[in-house]
């Protein structure tokens, strides 16, 4: 079982997971406009929050998410103004995938998840965060309908989330000499 408390070695892994994902959500990523807003955002910015959650545990991921969408908001601010409800999306987003394989009995801090227990985990965590709680948050602050953003996330998470499964399981695989475990 892991410590509570992070290694020097784990911080500096987060951090690193910190600006992958700021590069990967800002600047490496297709942005849709929905109503004048960005209301799709097309890339692999979750990647590493998600890497940070399985392998690092969900108090992890949460970080990462949200240090990198603070961090992203400083460097490209889109919209103006810091919205919280995002960055709550994105920390849960870390968070919960972890907290889905421990429902099903895994432990965390493992890299041997098989890939229907990455499919799961990480569909549910995309379902909670990119297609309910994103579209209701730009409902909610922006007036752009649920309806216009939902079909599209489920559409693009259709995508995304197997994609995400088998490149967590082969970078684990790869990454097996970190002993994250």
């Amino acid at each position: 079982m892991k410590q509570n408390r992070f290694s020097v070695r784990d911080m500096v892994v987060l951090s690193l997971l910190v600006s992958l994902n700021v590069v990967l959500s800002r600047i490496a990523s297709i942005r849709i406009p929905i109503g004048g807003v960005e209301s799709l955002r097309i890339g692999f910015g979750a990647m590493p929050v998600i890497f940070a959650g399985l392998f690092f545990g969900a108090r992890a991921g949460a970080t990462v998410g949200t240090l990198g969408d603070i961090a992203g908001f400083i460097m490209s601010p889109a919209g103006g103004v810091f919205m919280p409800h995002f960055t709550l999306s994105v920390a849960l987003a870390g968070a919960i995938p972890p907290l889905v394989l421990r429902l099903f009995g895994r432990k965390e801090y493992v890299t041997d998840y098989s890939l229907l227990e990455l499919l799961v985990a990480i569909g549910v965590g995309q379902t909670v965060t990119s297609v309910l709680l994103t579209p209701y948050f730009l409902d909610m602050l922006f007036g752009v309908p649920f309806a216009a953003t939902v079909f599209v996330r489920i559409q693009t998470q259709l995508v995304q989330v197997p994609i995400y499964a088998v490149f967590l399981k082969l970078l684990a695989r790869r990454l097996s000499f970190l002993a994250l475990q």
